[in-house]
């Protein structure tokens, strides 16, 4: 029984403070489950997709840091032209190397911290780099950090189509170019999605994560942690960590 003089703290709605407390408490607890779950909800891979099968042929698929920022490579060859016909503007290649990311920011030469910030939280127009070479993904980014990937067929067309399914393209299915990219034989292409409150690593994890690969897109907002995912995930199924090639 309350000691007489003592005012009982109550809230607007004439509750004790006490409880409007433990019910934000309770609220706050249930949120961070929440995200918890939606967090490793994909850590574990696909099986329809991955790992392959014993007794297929594995698709590989490349993964190579740029710094702050990672690309996906594939040999040219393995993508079927109905599934991302945008192959065949880099006819005679034997790779592509694709990369998603803020229009402003990925086409400038030299981003400033401006566009950084714009590119963080401002809803902006995304763009693709499609970069194309011959000579193997470990020889080309010599001294960057690259990671090999096998995929089952399946889960590689599934990932060409979400690259494919990345571009903007006309009432006609024609995709826009933007102009040269930022090196050797490459072109910008407009994105289909706005770039807001994501990352070109979180795309990246995606679209592996479209392949079936054990890796959760939510924590791929840095290359360091895409790399870290792509390493785990490839111990996991007995294949190898990546390496840094100096």
């Amino acid at each position: 029984m309350p000691r007489l003089g003592r005012r009982v703290g109550v809230d607007w709605g004439g509750r004790p403070r006490a409880w409007r407390r433990r019910s934000w408490s309770t609220r706050a607890a249930a949120w961070l489950l929440a995200l918890g779950a939606l967090a490793s909800a994909c850590s574990g891979p696909i099986a329809s997709l991955y790992p392959p099968r014993g007794d297929e042929v594995a698709r590989r698929v490349w993964v190579v840091r740029h710094d702050w920022h990672t690309g996906l490579i594939v040999r040219r060859e393995d993508v079927p032209a109905e599934v991302w016909p945008e192959r065949d503007d880099f006819t005679g290649a034997a790779y592509l190397e694709v990369g998603w990311g803020d229009r402003d920011f990925y086409q400038a030469p030299q981003g400033t911290l401006w566009m950084g910030l714009k590119a963080a939280f401002w809803a902006n127009d995304s763009v693709l780099h499609v970069a194309a070479f011959s000579t193997p993904p470990a020889v080309y980014f010599a001294g960057s950090e690259v990671a090999e990937i096998p995929l089952s067929t399946r889960g590689f067309h599934a990932l060409a189509a979400f690259i494919a399914d990345a571009y903007a393209r006309t009432g006609e299915g024609r995709a826009l170019p933007l102009g040269p990219g930022r090196y050797g034989h490459s072109r910008f292409y407009l994105g289909r999605e706005r770039y807001v409150l994501t990352s070109c690593n979180v795309w990246t994890a995606r679209a592996l994560r479209a392949g079936g690969f054990p890796i959760t897109p939510f924590w791929a907002i840095t290359a360091a942690n895409v790399m870290f995912q792509v390493g785990s995930g490839l111990g996991a199924a007995g294949v190898g960590r990546p390496s840094s090639l100096e």
